[in-house]
């Protein structure tokens, strides 16, 4: 939940909180817990109390459902400022190119929650950057994200572009362009090859539409995680996708492994 007039956001979940302290303990703002955290959390009061900033030991977990707009508040909120996505520029893609770093774009994924999901993974993998459409940026990082992120916001980069299409144009063999799609003949498991040394930018479309047209005929690549009823005379359940976060840990395994 986002507080507009103090430009702050909520941050909930155990998990979340706990790195959040270990990493970014500065961007916290106010602290709020019950009775049961309380022992977690000494240090981090001490160094609210050190920084004059407030915290409390709310009396009823009411209260931070309140704050944070969620009953999964795990019996602790911080309050940060509200997240700023930076626009992804020329500067920082030249350092993907030069360091060889992976990059995961969301094409109209549109889902908080999935966003969360796929830092986690992207946290979890070593993957540092996701990338987003501006529209959406300001809707995706919310209390919810946060929390399914388990942690993972402090260790992974997201911008936000105008284009997709226009980006893929712009890193047209510097870095290897793959789309995710059912009528792909590559599967997942080449993709390192395929790389050739070169960083990898990796699309994800929504669940129900995949990525579009445009940004298709900007791939490089077109990958598919092979599935048990896969082709016409195949055997098994006619089930043709994952959850888009779950098929993100899948890629990102196989990029990574």
């Amino acid at each position: 939940m986002k507080n507009t007039l103090r430009n702050e956001m909520a941050v909930c979940g155990f998990a979340a909180v706990k790195t959040l302290e270990k990493i970014n303990a500065h961007k916290i703002q106010r602290l709020y817990f019950t009775e049961e955290r309380a022992p977690l959390f000494g240090g981090l009061c001490k160094k609210m109390a050190a920084a004059k900033k407030p915290y409390n030991k709310v009396q009823d977990p009411a209260e931070l459902e309140k704050l944070c707009g969620s009953v999964h508040h795990q019996g602790v909120v911080a309050m940060i400022e509200t997240p700023e996505i930076l626009p992804l520029n020329t500067a920082i893609t030249a350092m993907w190119v030069e360091e060889k770093q992976d990059s995961i774009i969301l094409d109209r994924v549109g889902n908080a929650n999935n966003l969360g999901a796929i830092v986690r993974s992207a946290a979890f993998f070593g993957i540092k950057n996701i990338v987003i459409p501006l529209d959406e940026a300001q809707s995706s990082i919310t209390t919810s994200s946060y929390r399914v992120a388990e942690g993972g916001m402090e260790f992974v980069h997201i911008y936000s572009v105008k284009s997709i299409e226009f980006l893929l144009k712009d890193m047209a063999g510097k870095m290897m362009r793959f789309g995710t799609s059912l009528d792909a003949t590559k599967k997942v498991s080449e993709m390192r090859d395929a790389c050739k040394g070169k960083g990898a930018l990796i699309v994800l479309g929504n669940e129900e539409k995949g990525i579009s047209k445009e940004v298709k005929r900007n791939c490089d690549e077109l990958i598919i995680i092979p599935f048990a009823g896969m082709g016409s005379d195949a055997e098994g359940p006619k089930v043709d996708s994952l959850n888009v976060a779950q098929a993100a840990s899948v890629i990102m395994y196989e990029l990574k492994k």
